[in-house]
């Protein structure tokens, strides 16, 4: 059995249709089932978040594989950055380790250190030093920026890409190696046991990137060309959007619709000198970001 945090998440969508597909015993921890779609009936459900540890030990039950993707980039009523990117962790590590489980895989960031500017990476970075430190087997993918289209970030600019200008926050320049969450699906299912690089996975830290190194105004204005839109874009200075940001989510909480930690991450360099290398030691052929968003 297999437990899959994170299944309706931006990754965990094409992982879990794949692992259906495949036929292989999926349990997914979820707060509410409808977001499973029609993946609900193939799989077992176990009820809880990374806020409520108490439901780790029900999920874990007769588990051997965990593939935990759930996380946060912004602060939840259930908790902070660090309590759930981070403290959740460490506690679902422990709680495997106490349920017998044989394989842990986690999901870091490019980038991730106790020492970077950004709440999320310095998170991430706790939660992978808690994996690799347990006893536990275990393999970590730790991928540059994560998108397909329609996700929350491609919504996002949808919606901007109205206004007459396309505002983006600091400089624009910090360069990203962009991977579409069907590669990275991919990949995962390869290192997982049964998959065609699992004996070689145990161990291993692979960091997942696109063949392109693009600039955070050079993903917006790929975005824009697929809307079908032409707009100028803006860049915007650091200070300002972070007195924005912080008094719209002071005024809106959780329903904001972006919050500085969020617009922070895209001023953080997410490359790796490996390139592509990783992803194809698996057997994936990452795809450009114009080619998946059919602009070239």
């Amino acid at each position: 059995m297999l437990l899959l945090t994170g299944a309706t998440g931006l990754i965990g969508v094409p992982l879990l249709r794949r692992l259906t597909s495949s036929g292989m015993p999926v349990r997914c921890l979820v707060r509410d089932p409808r977001r499973l779609g029609t993946e609900r009936v193939r799989v077992q459900i176990a009820l809880g978040d990374l806020s409520d540890h108490l439901s780790f030990r029900h999920a874990l039950r007769g588990v051997d594989t965990v593939v935990h993707l759930a996380s946060v980039i912004r602060d939840q009523p259930g908790g902070s950055i660090e309590e759930l990117a981070g403290v959740a962790t460490w506690r679902l590590v422990r709680a495997a380790e106490r349920a017998g489980v044989e394989r842990f895989v986690f999901f870091s960031a490019l980038q991730a250190s106790t020492r970077s500017q950004a709440r999320l990476m310095r998170a991430k970075a706790v939660a992978e030093r808690a994996v690799v430190e347990s006893p536990l087997a275990h393999t970590i993918f730790a991928p540059s920026i994560v998108y397909a289209p329609g996700d929350p970030y491609m919504k996002l600019l949808r919606r901007m890409s109205l206004l007459p200008v396309m505002p983006i926050p600091g400089s624009g320049r910090a360069p990203f190696q962009p991977i579409w969450a069907e590669d990275v699906a991919d990949c995962v299912v390869a290192a997982l046991p049964g998959g065609v690089h699992a004996a070689q996975a145990e161990g291993e830290r692979y960091e997942l990137a696109g063949p392109e190194t693009l600039t955070h105004q050079d993903i917006v204005e790929i975005a824009l060309r697929s809307f079908g839109r032409r707009r100028p874009v803006v860049r915007v200075p650091v200070a300002i959007v972070r007195r924005s940001l912080e008094l719209v989510e002071l005024l809106a909480g959780p329903t904001a619709f972006a919050t500085w930690d969020e617009a922070e991450l895209m001023e953080i360099p997410m490359t790796s000198r490996h390139g592509t290398a990783d992803a194809e030691r698996l057997g994936v052929l990452p795809r450009p970001m114009r080619a998946v968003l059919g602009v070239g």
